[in-house]
């Protein structure tokens, strides 16, 4: 019936008992799929992860600067990685690093979630944002 046709005879569901076969232009076919995988690439949206370094001992226009990335970068639909860097002694003085990443948290908590708390990993107290979804 196929060659009737000069059409392609197409086994679609080999693994069914029995296997289930199509009468179909196979060129077509596989042209219109690979337009629709296209359509999907294009659509979809890649979530980079951006990293944002502070230091304990940051002054506030630095702070200030720093808190205006990170809100770009989220509106942008990016996640980011908020880190304190500490160097020398003051990894003593954790606490300073957490109440930063804190009330970096609370300034821009209508913009995003926090997907990770903050946490310290060997020199560094480490925190991610994720963006809230708008629908």
């Amino acid at each position: 019936m196929a060659i009737d046709l000069s059409m392609d005879l197409v086994n679609v569901a080999p693994q069914a008992k029995p296997p289930v076969c199509r009468i179909m232009d196979y060129g077509k076919f596989r042209y219109e799929q690979q337009k629709k995988e296209k359509e999907a690439r294009k659509n979809q949206k890649i979530v980079d992860l951006k990293e944002v370094w502070f230091r304990s001992n940051i002054e506030e226009n630095d702070y200030q600067t720093k808190l205006r990335n990170v809100v770009k970068f989220l509106k942008e639909g990016d996640k980011v990685k908020c880190s304190v860097r500490y160097r020398g002694r003051e990894i003593a003085h954790a606490a300073i690093g957490q109440r930063i990443l804190d009330r970096l948290s609370k300034e821009v908590a209508e913009l995003c979630s926090v997907e990770r708390v903050p946490k310290l990993e060997g020199r560094s107290m480490i925190m991610i944002l994720a963006p809230k979804i708008t629908t």
